[in-house]
């Protein structure tokens, strides 16, 4: 089992937390969008996405990238029992959905928070985008070189020599 490379892990989730950023703007900015702004109105927090602060697409890349980082720290650790390839790079995109988005959006509709339409649409466009990012991510990860054990018996030596 070799060793995990942790710069194609932050390789690979920089990058796979640009993809899953990109179209979380695709997503909920622009086709979700109007939909935001109604529940933000509802919520009586009309100001709430009108600023044109660049803190906000900012703060959306860091928090994509921490989060893909760890997909792909994730995808690197189960991959020598699960195998490389896309189906582990989705099982490990499911697990982060669950955790980021299937669970917390079920809490806020329970709670009475958020209207179950919009967090319908979110958990599923979540799907795409964790997804995405996630085989990104896993498809730039290389496990890192492993070095060659020396011969622990005595016979293994003179074997060698």
């Amino acid at each position: 089992m070799g060793k995990i490379n942790y710069g194609r892990v932050i390789l690979g989730g920089v990058v796979g937390g640009i993809v899953g950023a990109t179209l979380d703007l695709f997503i909920n900015g622009g086709l979700l969008g109007q939909l935001w702004l109604d529940t933000a109105r509802e919520l009586n927090r009309p100001n709430a996405f009108s600023t044109t602060s660049v803190a906000v697409p900012v703060g959306l890349f860091l928090l994509f990238t921490v989060g893909a980082v760890l997909m792909i720290w994730l995808y690197a650790a189960v991959r020598p029992r699960l195998g490389g390839g896309v189906r582990t790079a989705v099982y490990v995109g499911l697990v982060a959905w669950t955790l980021v988005k299937l669970l917390p959006n079920t809490f806020w509709v329970l709670a009475g928070i958020f209207d179950s339409r919009i967090m319908f649409y979110d958990t599923l466009a979540g799907i795409v985008e964790i997804s995405a990012a996630t085989i990104v991510g896993a498809a730039l990860y290389k496990e890192a070189e492993s070095t060659i054990a020396a011969p622990t018996t005595a016979a293994a030596r003179q074997t060698t020599r």
